[in-house]
């Protein structure tokens, strides 16, 4: 069976995303593509390296046009999603890669984001641990029609952890991480401090203090591993660096009373030993985010700190992929009953 497919916010950078791995998807053809200011125009124009989609034309991101699909993604900013899910109930696979269906908290919502409060959706990270029984996300998508892909700061953070907190060989009431991100998580719209002049040759922090809207993301996903929801606190700290894409995530956390090293490596090893796409390290080894550049991988290595009593977790993981369209791919083929790793790569691009 061929699946037909429609990707709003296709002119954008996670919509490009998308695009670019669907186009090597051998089940799906991609039908309709949509924008806003962009309509009407070439989808080349927008997304020159997608070559093999030359002959398609932006249209109005509209109810009326993403529907009739078999699969619609949306890449819309956060905020702007459920006035299109709501009326697309008669699509039998609809994936937002925004925020609107990911949290399960409205009063998260509220303080992080505002406006209105979606109904949650099945979340997209499909190795993510459930519980401390070893279950993982994989096995809700199966079957999903609705997914909120992750945000890509969260989900990289939220792997990072889930092993020990699932193994209780951590102590997430003081998580601390801080990322070295790029530019191209924030989107294509032209913002003053994403400009080259400013970001070439400096790293700049932003959202610092607790504000970052990715926080009760992480929150929720520690808590669906086992952690206790009111046990959780996270000290999260951006930093923009002159990478297009990317994000190097370090995140520590205490060791908890008794555990071995033994025992915290194995923790990580149970949770990934299977999983083609997030991978432990060896011991002593850490990852470059160049490593990951156009691959659905998470690379991860981990460290023991026993004279902070600490566990450091180090994992790169490209943004635009691992972090948001291949996570909605790879959820899609779970979804569908595919082959989870169609059209997926464990391969980087290098230099």
């Amino acid at each position: 069976m061929t699946y037909s497919v429609a990707v709003s916010g296709a002119s954008g950078y996670a919509g490009g995303e998308i695009l670019r791995i669907l186009a090597a998807h051998p089940d799906v053809e991609i039908r309709t593509v949509t924008a806003h200011s962009n309509a009407g125009q070439p989808l080349i124009q927008h997304q020159p390296h997608l070559r093999s989609l030359a002959h398609l034309t932006l249209s109005d991101t509209t109810p009326e046009v993403l529907a009739g699909h078999d699969i619609v993604f949306l890449a819309l900013p956060h905020g702007q999603s459920g006035q299109y899910t709501d009326a697309l109930g008669d699509t039998p696979l609809v994936i937002d890669a925004g925020a609107d269906h990911r949290l399960e908290s409205g009063a998260a919502w509220d303080a992080f984001y505002g406006g209105a409060f979606h109904t949650p959706w099945t979340y997209g990270v499909p190795e993510l641990l459930i519980g401390t029984g070893a279950g993982k996300q994989r096995a809700n998508l199966v079957g999903a029609t609705r997914i909120a892909a992750p945000g890509c700061n969260a989900s990289t953070v939220s792997l990072s952890l889930a092993p020990g907190v699932a193994a209780g060989v951590i102590d997430p009431s003081d998580i601390v991480t801080v990322l070295a991100v790029g530019p191209s998580g924030a989107g294509k719209s032209l913002k003053t401090n994403l400009l080259a002049s400013e970001i070439l040759g400096s790293a700049n922090p932003y959202a610092v203090g607790g504000s970052h809207r990715h926080i009760p993301e992480i929150r929720q996903a520690l808590a669906h591993a086992g952690a206790p929801a009111d046990g959780i606190r996270i000290s999260f700290t951006p930093v923009l660096v002159p990478m297009a894409r990317g994000i190097l995530a370090t995140s520590t956390a205490p060791i908890a009373d008794g555990v071995t090293d033994a025992e915290i490596r194995a923790a990580w090893e149970a949770a990934y030993a299977d999983e083609t796409f997030v991978q432990l390290l060896p011991a002593g080894e850490f990852p470059r985010t160049a490593d990951v550049v156009g691959a659905n991988t998470a690379l991860m290595g981990l460290a023991i700190d026993r004279a902070a009593n600490r566990v450091v977790v180090v994992t790169a993981v490209d943004n635009l992929v691992k972090g948001t369209a291949g996570a909605a791919i790879q959820s899609m083929n779970i979804a569908l009953g595919l082959s989870e790793g169609i059209a997926l790569s464990v391969n980087g691009v290098a230099p």
